[in-house]
């Protein structure tokens, strides 16, 4: 399929938001990356952050590692959707691109934490809110110290919030268990691909369907 058909398709629809949120260890990077390689015209929205990059992790690729101080003038500045201070370091997500991608038909993805949720829907009640659920707070705790990423300390820290997350569930418009995860993978595919079926999101192309049929 060539770009340009691609190109023709999207200006018929509306891109859709999907803000993807789950407590740390939960799985959502994994369903994510197995999201966009599942399906096509799918942006993905690079946050910006003040945490120091992971062993593996690129500047502009994971995230957009930046001072505080850059940070603290960028939010000044209001370029930012929505932010917040997660585990004493500052994420956010940057208004410029999501307002691109949307208004050139794409779908684009969110990935980040249940403050930064309730701000987008707040902002952008179109938003398509969608909670990884772990299938219990042991498996966590499991998948949190096997991955070997974070001290005891961090990881202590990481559950107890996560404690406070999972019962916020109900504000999400759906909920995954991410107890298989080739199951939870087929289910995020199956809401991305029905959001795309929203008559308001594919209202021009409706449009110019009613159009072709003959009127009294």
């Amino acid at each position: 399929m060539s770009n340009n058909h691609n190109n023709s398709n999207n200006i018929n629809r509306l891109g859709s938001l999907l803000v993807i949120t789950a407590p740390s260890g939960a799985g959502k990077s994994t369903l994510v990356k197995r999201l966009r390689a599942s399906l096509d015209e799918l942006a993905f929205s690079v946050s910006y952050t003040t945490r120091p990059p992971r062993i593996g992790e690129e500047h502009s690729r994971e995230y957009f590692f930046v001072s505080v101080s850059d940070f603290e003038k960028m939010k000044a500045e209001d370029q930012f959707l929505e932010w917040a201070k997660v585990h004493s370091n500052y994420y956010g997500t940057h208004r410029a691109t999501v307002e691109e991608a949307l208004k050139e038909g794409k779908d684009l993805i969110l990935d980040i934490d249940v403050q930064g949720a309730a701000q987008i829907k707040q902002k952008m009640p179109q938003a398509v809110l969608i909670f990884i659920m772990p299938p219990s707070f042991e498996a966590l705790s499991d998948r949190l110290r096997t991955r070997n990423l974070d001290t005891t300390e961090v990881i202590d820290r990481r559950l107890k919030e996560a404690s406070l997350e999972v019962a916020q569930y109900p504000d999400f418009d759906y909920v995954i268990v991410n107890d298989d995860l080739d199951q939870a993978t087929e289910f995020l595919i199956a809401v991305a691909k029905s959001e795309r079926l929203r008559p308001y999101r594919i209202e021009n192309k409706l449009k110019a369907i009613l159009r072709s049929f003959p009127r009294d």
